[in-house]
């Protein structure tokens, strides 16, 4: 695409047409843009259509949208695809783009300057510092010279862009390649970083000592220190280069100043301007963390300043509700030198006492915010408030703080928690109406304080006896007939009961859990969702013996009423498809007594949300749980009566087969677990409407998506052991090979290929396989010969130890060799015999000991006598050596070309699985199997035996096998 008039016409007429409200001249211009991306020279088009100053602003940003976005796909290929090479950049072009871009953000208007500067953190993240040396060299001029110039928005435009190439420094892995990176950036900007830092101090002085400061001229000055402060942590962030450590004075100097001066033109102006200078502020925070993290020795001068600094910002900012990052940045610092050396700082009585009273209690007091997010996005709250994610919350990081402290001063901790808790009590006694939140709080602080023991879910506190605190404050909550009242504080007391689930007694938590359930009809969102969690968590308990606490005896009596309050929890607006209610309802299916009663509603209740969730499937954690759920009932419904099938499978089945005419992509590995789940608790012969299926299930369509195959794989299985004899008919066998054939072809594929192989030789007769089965040992050792992997060659040894033992060595042997004379041979020398030691699983080491057992002693004969000891060598070091000695982890190598863009993922049903079958039932103990086979064996002819081993096998096998002749009592003669 050449630079000329017509090119500056088109392209600014197609981003004016982007722009139109009309759906149809944007679609069109949309197009022509798209087509023209892949013409050389695009995007150097582009970026000078932004440089072009006759044009339209609007025009002009659009543009430089689009320019981003180009570089985003374009500038290197995003795949290992050599095909995708085409659709980057050249060379000569993105050379000319690097020549033009650093000057024209720096020239550009803001909305601009924002779009150029992180289309210059595209092209940096591949290029930077390697492919592109005069990048930070043109920076560091550049800021220099508008700096000098008083040009803070372009400063900080150039800034930003340094701050977005340095961020990798703290986020990706230490190898000495980074290392070297970081080297060169500190070599070349760690000096003009502290000189424009200085230079920007200075003048914020000048302006604040001037009297008639303007909010307008501190702002840039301000957001420019700010983003000094984020290149300063990712200069620091992984170990305290010479040159901080040399000038840490001048930083340290600033930095507390920060911390200390008010900036009332700005401040008091409304406008974001206490906003601005906090998070100036939290970024000098997170500075001095850093350095009293890593160079504790070095901070130690400036820290007493620092800790009485921040301590006067956060008494201050722990009363405003806007000021949380600050907040939780400052409490953070103080909390990593309560646990450090210098915890001395707050072990006077007097400190802790204002630590709890200005820091520790405004925190965690309910606010307005949070009463607006528990109502208003449910999710957000439970994941801050119950999963733990709200270490970044001021709540969270209060509590922290007081962690940090007791690490030293644990009893005095304790006594002043444990007085404020119940200051806080008595003021809720006084107005329960009014001072609801001081309640909350107790509880809070209680909840948050508790210490986990290690490895397990059980929690412990001193601040409070819990079955006191439960029955005093706890109880009247969850007796409380109002389900609806004070939702806040229910959730609080539900969150309490889930937390010292293990501590309250059976009893006590029995004669609550009616009201729990209760609690399952809120209309709050997170009362109902606390309210599943904790049945859930409860159901999970164990007792000292390690068995379950809870039966399904003890639930009985409320069966129905729960499931009733489940189910209709899943109807209230925003808990449609509520995780948290659909895995208490996957719990209690795994505890209850599912009789006749409960599964018929149970099913049609699950069916009924399927239907709906198919509309538009969304949280993909949620399906899983309902997926389970289905699932789980089928296996607990049939364990009892297994004439409910029938039943479950009307309810069923027309959802599965929605979900395929529907074309739900998202949902078919789970509807193909579940259907091979029903084909397993069927007996044959199987109802047409499953024969139906598995003739889609034989279209070679139905496997071209990789994310189906092991579902697939398991449904196929599911109908090659419940219809044999069906297989034989209308060619199917011939197609089930031929799938066999295309997933064994990929390394990606090749194990799912073996499950369906190994299924058809286990339920099939030789006679029926013995057509085809030529054509299986020709794929086989193609395969072998052109792409074997470690995996490949364990998948086959084991199927060669089945066909053995399901159809005699001499069949194995026979129809090997008739496809190339003597194969086995190759085979057993070079891939049976140096692989038998890598077989990991117990089925999978007993069925391939005892195939090779019987290979030696039917198959080889004593005229071999090095073949027949290496095989038996390596039989005994598979029996007698722990996995660990003989098996060595085999990277697992992503096949690239199937996973390209976006794939439905399998996830694994638990409770569709299939428990695997013994092939080999009537041997319990492979070990004894060989010992006596070579026993026998050896009886025929004296002498010869003991010989062969002892001139083939490894001493360490020669001492094994002895032992084990000895501990069975038998002798090889």
């Amino acid at each position: 695409m050449e630079w000329n008039p017509e090119t500056l016409q088109f392209l600014s007429q197609c981003f004016l047409n982007t722009l139109s409200p009309l759906p149809e001249p944007r679609r069109r211009a949309e197009a022509a843009l798209a087509e023209a991306a892949d013409k050389l020279n695009y995007g150097l088009a582009v970026l000078r259509l932004v440089a072009e100053p006759s044009v339209d602003e609007q025009i002009r940003q659009a543009a430089a949208v689009n320019f981003k976005n180009t570089l985003k796909a374009h500038w290197a290929p995003l795949t290992n695809d050599p095909s995708m090479a085409s659709h980057t950049i050249p060379d000569p072009e993105k050379d000319q783009i690097k020549s033009l871009i650093v000057t024209l953000m720096v020239n550009s208007s803001p909305r601009i300057q924002a779009q150029l500067s992180e289309a210059l953190t595209i092209i940096g993240k591949h290029d930077f510092p390697k492919a592109w040396p005069t990048l930070l060299p043109e920076l560091v001029l550049t800021l220099d010279r508008l700096s000098q110039a008083n040009d803070y928005v372009s400063v900080s435009g150039v800034l930003t862009t340094i701050n977005s190439l340095f961020k990798k420094f703290r986020y990706q892995f230490k190898t000495n390649e980074l290392l070297l990176d970081l080297k060169y950036c500190l070599d070349n900007f760690a000096k003009p970083l502290l000189e424009v830092f200085k230079r920007t101090a200075s003048l914020i002085d000048q302006v604040s000592t001037s009297g008639a400061t303007h909010a307008s001229s501190l702002k840039p000055y301000i957001e420019s220190q700010r983003l000094c402060c984020r290149i300063f942590y990712s200069l620091n962030f992984m170990e305290l280069p010479e040159f901080f450590e040399d000038h840490m004075e001048e930083w340290m100097i600033e930095f507390k100043k920060y911390l200390t001066v008010k900036y009332p033109s700005l401040e008091d102006s409304g406008n974001d301007g206490l906003a601005l200078v906090d998070e100036l502020r939290a970024a000098v925070c997170e500075n001095i963390s850093l350095y009293m993290e890593k160079e504790e020795d070095l901070f130690q001068k400036y820290l007493s300043g620092f800790v009485e600094a921040v301590w006067g910002l956060l008494v201050v900012a722990s009363a405003s509700s806007s000021r949380e990052r600050l907040t939780v940045t400052a409490i953070k610092f103080l909390t990593i030198v309560s646990a450090s050396v210098h915890h001395t700082l707050f072990a006077r009585d007097d400190i802790l006492h204002q630590i709890c009273q200005s820091i520790v209690i405004p925190n965690v007091m309910l606010r307005e915010e949070d009463e607006e997010l528990f109502e208003m996005n449910y999710v957000e709250f439970i994941r801050r408030d119950m999963e733990g994610s709200d270490l970044d919350t001021r709540r969270r990081i209060a509590c922290e703080l007081l962690k940090g402290i007791a690490t030293n001063y644990k009893e005095k901790v304790t006594e002043k928690v444990a007085a404020q808790i119940q200051l806080l009590l008595a003021s809720f006694s006084e107005n329960p109406a009014a001072n609801w939140k001081h309640k909350d709080c107790a509880i809070y602080l209680v909840v948050s304080l508790a210490t986990k023991k290690a490895g397990g879910s059980s929690v412990s506190t001193d601040l409070v006896n819990v079955e006191s605190f439960f029955g005093s404050v706890i109880v009247p909550e969850l007796q409380s007939q109002d389900v609806d009242g004070f939702p806040m504080l229910k959730a609080g007391a539900l969150k309490f009961f889930t937390t010292f689930r293990n501590q309250i007694s059976k009893p006590i938590a029995m004669a609550l859990l009616p009201d729990v359930v209760r609690f399952l009809g809120s209309e709050s969102n997170v009362v109902h969702s606390y309210a599943a969690s904790c049945i859930e968590k409860l159901l999970l308990v164990k007792d000292e013996s390690g068995g379950a606490r809870y039966s399904a005896m003890d639930i009985s009596p409320f069966l129905l009423l729960l499931m009733t309050n489940l189910f209709n929890a899943l109807q209230k607006p925003e808990s449609e498809e509520n995780q948290y209610v659909m895995k208490c309802l996957m719990r209690v299916l795994g505890v209850a007594n599912v009789s006749h009663e409960v599964a018929l509603p149970c099913i049609n209740g699950l069916t009924s949300v399927l239907n709906r969730v198919c509309e538009n499937p969304k949280n993909p954690v949620f399906n899983h749980y309902l997926f389970e759920s289905v699932a789980l009932l089928i296996r607990r419904a049939c364990e009892q009566d297994p004439s409910l099938i029938t039943a479950l499978e009307t309810s069923l089945l027309p959802s599965l087969q929605m979900i395929l005419s529907r074309d739900v992509t998202e949902f078919f590995p789970y509807a193909f677990q579940l259907l091979a789940q029903l084909v397993d608790l069927n007996r044959p012969p199987l109802p047409g409407n499953y024969m139906e299926i598995f003739a889609i299930l034989l279209l070679p369509e139905s496997w071209k998506k990789s994310a189906n195959v092991p579902a697939l794989v398991r449904l196929l299985q599911a109908f090659l052991r419940k219809a044999p004899h069906e297989l034989n008919q209308q060619g199917r066998l011939s197609s089930v090979l031929g799938i066999f054939n295309t997933l064994v072809s990929s390394p990606s594929s090749d194990e799912q290929g073996f499950y369906v192989l190994n299924t058809v030789i286990e339920n099939l007769g030789y006679d029926v396989i013995s057509t085809y089965i030529s054509h299986i040992w020709v794929a086989l050792f193609n395969r072998l010969q052109h792409n074997r992997t470690v995996k490949y060659v364990k998948s086959l040894v084991i199927f060669m130890s089945l066909f053995l033992v399901r159809h005699g060595s001499q069949n194995l042997v026979g129809s090997m060799n008739a496809v190339q004379p003597d194969v086995f041979r190759t085979i057993l020398e070079q891939f049976w015999i140096p692989n038998l030691k890598l077989i990991t699983g117990s089925l999978e080491l007993k069925l391939t000991s005892v195939a090779s057992t019987r290979l030696i002693c039917e198959s080889l004969t004593t005229s071999d006598s090095k073949l027949w000891g290496k095989m038996l060598d390596s039989i005994v070091t598979l029996l007698s050596r722990p996995e660990q000695e003989r098996v060595e982890e085999e990277p697992d190598v992503p096949d690239f070309g199937e996973t390209v863009g976006y794939n439905t993922t399998f996830v694994n049903l638990y409770n569709a699985g299939r428990r695997e079958e013994d092939p080999l039932p009537e041997i319990n103990d492979p070990k004894q199997f060989l010992v006596a086979s070579l026993a026998n064996l050896s009886a025929h002819s004296p002498g010869t035996y003991p010989r062969i081993i002892n001139e083939n096998l490894e001493p360490a096998n020669q001492a094994a096998l002895l032992q084990l002749c000895s501990s069975y009592n038998l002798t090889i003669v």
